[in-house]
């Protein structure tokens, strides 16, 4: 049964007759690839007209897509696993990711009073993310022997690589998120304020909302998703199921016009374009030079000092970014199994697999000149280098896309895996 929103937009509704698809996202430079494809003409070109409504939770973003209020949306790489599963008080509606947005993108920032402890406890600027996951456990320990309260960070979801990727850090240093320090989940335009006002000591969060701690003097960049695990997984296009399956032609020309605008934003040519078009406020509403800064991988990361290079900070294109690995989706399961989320079976593991449709992907782009990954999984952290892997065209180049930990994660061994995780 369709619902009245699926049954205007069936009929149409678009300029010049373009079939209208309702998208939504949350204010994070990561969805460019979608305001690039509104407002560039890549959507247009394939007789598309997107509609993008801006939200504030991902939580908004999850319901809304399962109720048929949007077509699709910028989505958590976990969220459409988690609520295909039904797991964490979702109702399960089958969801499936046919094309990522992007790689890497979060940072975690602290306040200045936190950052001025992990000092006393030896950390300096720019240190690796081993030191730094060290200095909070010092402060933790060192907090819980004066009674103080206890370290409260914010991450936007508990289905989100935000949380995912803040406890593998955490839990490197043998903190146990779930005990030694306080996990809390706001939306992201709320982090800094949230900050400011001393509610939490830090947060995981996109850009640009860790630039803008920064620049206002209330935060410190302590680590980014890159230097945690180079080129990992983030957004996804999500879409029901059954949107899939009632609609692939249009499934298939909204794949192709990403495609071509993810292109287009990872072009460091169009970066100041770029820049300009997110900072409206309509979409992300920031200074164009803070968004510029995460475009180019040039973060301040502490108010008053220079800039610091951040090898693959946010990629949009390269390296077969915008492929759906399905052993992307496998990693973020093996994290729901590890913090007892869900419990592991073969089964589940597989549903969890197939959320995530390279053959989707495959079948959009096959009459383009993409270069298509003829694997749908790989080892995850074994690219230590620039190195080639088979594709439909020959070879192309992925990687690196190690762990800061070194650990590797085979997408045919889950229980190997969560048995070497502390």
């Amino acid at each position: 049964m369709r619902t009245d929103n699926e049954t205007a937009r069936e009929a149409g509704g678009g300029s010049g007759g373009d079939q209208l698809l309702k998208l939504g996202f949350i204010p994070l430079v990561d969805c460019a690839p979608l305001v690039v494809a509104a407002e560039k003409g890549f959507a247009a070109a394939e007789g598309l007209h997107l509609e993008l409504v801006r939200e504030t939770s991902w939580a908004n973003i999850r319901d809304r897509v399962m109720l048929g209020h949007f077509d699709g949306a910028h989505m958590l790489g976990p969220l459409p696993i988690a609520t295909t599963l039904g797991i964490g008080g979702h109702v399960e509606v089958p969801m499936v990711a046919p094309f990522s947005l992007g790689l890497g993108g979060n940072a975690v920032t602290v306040s200045e009073p936190l950052f001025s402890e992990m000092q006393s406890a030896g950390v300096r600027l720019g240190d690796g993310p081993a030191d730094m996951a060290k200095a909070i456990g010092a402060v933790v320990a060192a907090r819980d022997s004066r009674a103080d309260p206890v370290v409260t960070i914010a991450m936007v979801h508990p289905f989100s690589g935000h949380n995912y990727e803040l406890r593998y850090w955490l839990a490197s240093a043998g903190i146990d998120p779930d005990h030694d320090v306080r996990l809390v989940v706001l939306p992201p335009p709320f982090m800094v304020d949230a900050l400011k006002e001393g509610q939490v000591d830090a947060f995981c969060v996109g850009e640009p909302w860790n630039s803008l701690a920064v620049d206002e003097g209330v935060g410190v960049i302590v680590a980014t998703k890159s230097a945690l695990w180079r080129q990992g997984p983030e957004k996804v296009l999500g879409l029901r199921a059954r949107f899939a399956e009632d609609h692939p032609d249009r499934l298939h020309r909204l794949v192709r016009a990403l495609y071509r605008a993810a292109a287009w934003a990872g072009d460091p040519a169009n970066r100041d374009d770029l820049a300009d078009l997110l900072a409206q406020p309509a979409y992300v509403g920031a200074p164009a030079t803070i968004i510029r800064r995460a475009l180019g991988g040039e973060l301040h990361l502490r108010s008053g000092e220079p800039p610091a290079a951040v090898p693959d900070f946010l990629v949009f294109h390269d390296h077969a970014a915008n492929f759906p690995w399905q052993s992307h989706a496998l990693w973020f399961y093996s994290q729901m199994v590890r913090w007892g989320q869900i419990g592991h079976d073969r089964a589940t593991a597989d549903r969890a697999r197939l959320v995530y449709r390279p053959d989707l992907y495959r079948a959009a782009l096959k009459t383009t000149n993409a270069d298509l990954p003829s694997a749908s999984a790989k080892v995850e952290g074994a690219l230590l280098a620039q190195e080639p892997v088979a594709s439909r065209n020959g070879r192309m180049v992925l990687g690196p896309d190690g762990f800061f930990d070194g650990l590797l994660f085979d997408p045919d061994d889950i229980e190997g895996y969560l048995r070497k995780l502390r």
